[in-house]
């Protein structure tokens, strides 16, 4: 991993931003700053960065908000994002983790954590691309546009259609819902597709805790009403799989 990455920092106490900045510059890492989300996305407009630590508590623009505009827009979608934060309550890392969140550090800090957490991030990041294919020279293409079923996902644009209403998802959900729609009506181990939206590896009981929330979510915004498993359907003791009934 390398050590020149680009890291944006976003936090409005001035000596947590010069904190950060002090250990990450220590260490190699170019660091770009920001005071709120607003500042931030300023910043994405004219720089390319491999990894957000943003603040969630922030005047004008607060950092779940900041996360949800960065994973709306293609170009950043895939960016690693860390949040650093006081607030450890159960509620607010269940609300992270269901719009995608990658992972959390609490405030105060030890530098040896903000770099630990960090370089995992990185190192998941590069894991991820590797396993995708988006860092192989010369990878085959794939599609512009898949369709399965009522679905349309255009894999260049991160965006969704279920009949003709386009669907607003999460980076995480997008990566669920697309590795679905690539292998229709096979069922998908929930390890495969949390190696594919996390990163990393992860038993079978993790994995079923980690995608639940994602699946969940998916289908309610696919249109489907609560208690309904809609075209995402459990395989017991295998994982999902998509399927359309009413077209087979």
């Amino acid at each position: 991993m390398s050590t020149m990455a680009t890291i944006l920092v976003v936090d409005d106490e001035a000596e947590v931003l010069e904190c950060m900045k002090l250990i990450l510059v220590a260490e190699g890492f170019q660091v770009l700053a920001a005071a709120d989300g607003a500042a931030a996305l300023t910043v994405l407009r004219t720089q390319t960065v491999d990894l957000i630590v943003s603040d969630i508590r922030m005047p004008r623009m607060n950092g779940y908000q900041f996360y949800e505009r960065v994973r709306s827009q293609p170009e950043w979608a895939a960016t690693p994002f860390l949040f650093l934060t006081v607030r450890t309550l159960d509620s607010d890392v269940r609300y992270g983790k269901e719009l995608g969140v990658d992972d959390y550090l609490a405030k105060p800090f030890e530098a040896e954590d903000l770099l630990a957490a960090v370089r995992g991030k990185l190192r998941r990041a590069s894991q991820l691309a590797q396993l995708v294919g988006s860092a192989v020279p010369g990878a085959a293409k794939t599609p512009d546009v898949l369709v399965a079923g009522r679905l349309r996902v255009d894999t260049t644009q991160h965006r969704v259609w279920m009949d003709d209403r386009a669907i607003e998802l999460s980076r995480s959900e997008f990566k669920v819902l697309e590795c679905l729609v690539r292998r229709p009506g096979q069922a998908v181990s929930p390890q495969e597709l949390v190696r594919i939206t996390h990163g990393f590896e992860a038993d079978g009981v993790e994995a079923g805790a980690l995608l639940r929330p994602f699946i969940r979510s998916l289908r309610r915004k696919l249109g489907y009403p609560v208690g309904e498993v809609g075209c995402i359907e459990n395989v017991r003791g295998v994982g999902y799989r998509l399927v359309f009934p009413d077209e087979s």
